[in-house]
């Protein structure tokens, strides 16, 4: 998978926020951080995590993240910075990008966001809305209320308070639904309100360069399954144990990712390992096939698609 040089030079004094960015998204195992890297080498690039599980610590071979080999081949970011115990979003991981920026993270530097998250990208690119800041006390007073009644319960307290929020989500959704119930109490506004006040995009359109990566459906099965055996070779079954014995909230996005229900199941004998493997392998191929499909029909036609074969 190459690009010409030409390709991701400079192109012109547009204005924005971050210029000349380069963007590349892509499904699960796709090859996209191997090409971003060599980018970054070649370019003086900074890469930056655009990939929700990457983003957390503990799972380091379990969400793909670069090997320690791979760190010190260029400057990564908002890679593994956050605890398992946090349900992060596209908001706190745009605050952290826009972080970046202030602290001139990307002066004399080539800005390269690499990852699978749809929806991370389009925050970049059309920016998002601002969220009222939620007091402690009424975080934490909705996720008592969850754990206690349920999200069922908590969807019917939203669909009397804001049904139209609660028309657009599903009732076990929880995250979301607590979501919504703390924006409404801490700013006595509906989360649709807020959601549509779009802020200012975070790259310069005119001048980024768009890239999704696209391999052939058999190849990818194929990287998809060998990488998921190299991941418990890593230590993958070792890291869901630690993941395991913090005792978090099962609805957390962490506890989510590929691989930790499939291996924690195995590892209490409720499974095989086989079948564990099996399950997580076949679950990481759904997922690829999502997010390919969220690319193909999310993505306007600046974003150029890159294949092994046919860059």
């Amino acid at each position: 998978m190459s690009v010409a040089t030409s390709d991701i030079e400079d192109s012109g004094k547009d204005r924005g926020l971050l210029k000349n960015a380069i963007l590349i998204a892509g499904p699960t195992a796709s090859g996209k951080s191997a090409l971003a890297l060599d980018w970054a080498e070649r370019k003086g690039g900074v890469l930056v995590n655009t990939d929700s599980m990457q983003g957390y610590s503990v799972l380091n071979v379990l969400t793909a993240r670069p090997s320690e080999a791979e760190l010190r081949r260029a400057p990564h970011y908002l890679y593994g910075h956050i605890s398992p115990a946090t349900a992060y979003s596209t908001g706190m991981w745009l605050r952290d990008a826009m972080r970046l920026i202030d602290e001139g993270t990307f002066a004399g530097k080539v800005p390269i966001f690499v990852g699978g998250t749809g929806l991370y990208f389009r925050a970049l690119v059309e920016g998002l809305s601002e969220m009222p800041d939620i007091p402690q006390p009424v975080r934490e007073r909705w996720r008592y209320r969850l754990m206690e009644e349920g999200p069922d319960q908590l969807h019917r307290v939203l669909m009397r308070e804001d049904p139209e929020a609660a028309l657009r989500l599903k009732p076990t959704d929880s995250q979301r639904i607590v979501r919504a119930l703390e924006v409404l109490e801490a700013s006595g506004k509906s989360i649709l309100a807020w959601q549509a006040e779009r802020g200012r995009p975070l790259v310069d359109h005119a001048s980024a360069h768009f890239f999704v990566t696209e391999p052939e459906r058999a190849q990818l099965v194929h990287r998809i399954d060998r990488r998921f055996e190299g991941m418990l070779a890593e230590g993958a079954l070792e890291e869901v144990r630690a993941l395991t014995a913090m005792g978090l909230d099962p609805a957390l996005p962490a506890m989510k990712a590929i691989g930790v229900r499939e291996l924690q199941a195995a590892d209490t004998g409720e499974i095989s390992f086989d079948e564990a493997i099996l399950r997580a392998k076949i679950a990481t191929r759904q997922y690829a096939k999502r997010q390919a499909t969220w690319f193909r029909h999310q993505l306007g036609q600046e974003w150029r698609r890159l294949t092994p074969q046919n860059p």
